[in-house]
């Protein structure tokens, strides 16, 4: 005949045990005394082992199941032999595995279980009287396995013949079901009663002495989508949470008067075609402003791993780009030496390579310095997070009227574009981040004369 493995007792106030994860599978080879699985309490992780030598039969819990001490959990034996009804056996029944054997309880205590037993309600837990009340059992006879003798909730279970799982032993108590109100089997491995059929469970119970108002309805959740994070998404999500948990972060926000902006915009949508200024986006003219802004800031276009700073001459500028596989961030080489246009159609032959799947791994690389631009989302301030090893990125929001103070004290709204830098304060300071906020927001305010420049 098979062996039954059961769930080890670990302590006398220990009642469950959840399973971590099986080291064997059904069908492998086990020895006796070999670790076969690893089960925690609420205090410590243990193994469990074979108590026979022989197959893996069955499982009877999978990984992340809580089991009541000395319930089955497994079943060695002979390859074919049947396993049928071990799995159903009660913690009471699993209970007679030979154990270490007990201390006689002393005088005192044994005085004390049997003045508790003496009036005629045995001494008992008041999780064990709740279940036994939902039950419909009666506590006269239940052996108590608890401290001198107590009768515990496994106890209840075990005399109802079909354990409850311990959300089910909860789920009980709390609803309060008068006798016979519990399922007598459920739909859980053995025929569990699991916390849903609790809940399954008709309300009221015949014998009842007053009527019970209608339990409320069972909540579910509706529809639930779940995705694997993996690829793009996985590597932005790992590099974000070490970029938080590694760098001390510090964002300022400013804006920039984007009246040029706005002008040269809609000057370069009406020019001819052949000029190849049409496609020229707002971006594109953040992206040629903070090329030339950085030149005079090299310890914003910088690099910075272990003890050492790096700063770069040119500006390899990075710039997010969103696309149906997730964030990207392709770099445009040597973006101080390039003109407007040749920024423009590089940041778009980016994009399509990011979209479409065709990026090589390379034209993602080497970037000293970031731009990640949600203005066209509408969103008017927020905080970007860095890429190390870079020390700095810029945030670029959306274009809103803001008053303006003129020299004779009136006031009108002029469009301004958000600006957030963050930086990384373990090596730059808040004053030059300031300083270049400075330096680039009258970089943008005139850019027609950046440009002749």
């Amino acid at each position: 005949m098979a062996t039954v493995v059961i769930m080890p007792r670990q302590g006398q106030s220990v009642e469950t045990c959840a399973i971590v994860g099986w080291k064997k599978k059904v069908g492998e080879k086990v020895s006796l005394g070999e670790v076969i699985c690893e089960v925690e309490t609420d205090k410590a992780t243990f193994e469990v082992e074979a108590t026979a030598e022989g197959t893996l039969l069955a499982i009877f819990h999978e990984a992340g199941a809580n089991v009541p001490v000395l319930a089955p959990i497994a079943a060695i034996g002979k390859p074919g032999e049947s396993v049928a009804g071990l799995d159903k056996a009660p913690p009471a029944e699993a209970a007679q595995a030979p154990a270490p054997p007990a201390q006689a309880p002393a005088p005192a205590a044994a005085a004390a279980t049997s003045t508790a037993q003496a009036g005629g309600r045995p001494a008992a837990s008041p999780r064990a009287k709740a279940l036994a009340a939902a039950r419909g059992i009666a506590l006269d006879g239940i052996a108590g396995s608890g401290p001198g003798g107590r009768i515990i909730e496994r106890d209840v279970a075990a005399a109802a013949g079909q354990p409850l799982t311990p959300a089910a032993m909860a789920a009980a108590a709390v609803r309060g079901a008068p006798a016979g109100a519990t399922p007598t089997e459920g739909s859980g491995i053995g025929g569990r009663v699991r916390a849903a059929d609790i809940a399954a469970a008709p309300a009221a119970a015949a014998g009842a002495k007053a009527a019970r108002a209608p339990a409320p309805p069972t909540y579910t959740p509706g529809k639930v989508t779940e995705i694997k994070v993996t690829g793009v998404r996985k590597i932005v999500a790992e590099r974000m949470l070490a970029s938080l948990a590694t760098t001390a972060q510090l964002t300022l926000n400013s804006s920039a008067d984007a009246r040029a902006l706005l002008d040269l915009r809609r000057r370069f949508k009406e020019s001819p075609e052949a000029m190849g200024l049409r496609d020229v986006t707002i971006n594109d003219m953040v992206l040629f402003a903070v090329s030339r802004a950085l030149a005079g800031h090299r310890d914003l276009n910088a690099h910075f791993s272990g003890d050492t700073i790096r700063q770069y001459d040119d500006v390899h500028l990075a710039f997010a780009a969103d696309t149906p596989r997730g964030l990207m961030v392709p770099v445009v080489r040597s973006a101080n030496t390039l003109g407007l246009r040749a920024i423009a159609q590089e940041a778009g032959r980016l994009i399509e390579a990011c979209r479409g799947g065709g990026i090589k791994p390379d034209e993602m690389q080497g970037a000293t310095f970031t731009i990640t631009n949600l203005g066209g989302l509408g969103i008017e301030s927020f905080t970007p997070v860095i890429n190390p090893p870079q020390v700095a990125i810029l945030g670029v929001s959306s274009i809103l009227p803001r008053p303006v103070l003129a020299a004779d004290g009136s006031a009108s709204f002029v469009p301004h574009i958000g600006l957030s830098l963050t930086i990384n304060h373990q090596v730059v300071d808040g004053a030059p981040g300031a300083r270049f906020l400075q330096t680039l927001a009258g970089a943008i305010a005139r850019f027609d004369v950046l440009l002749a420049q």
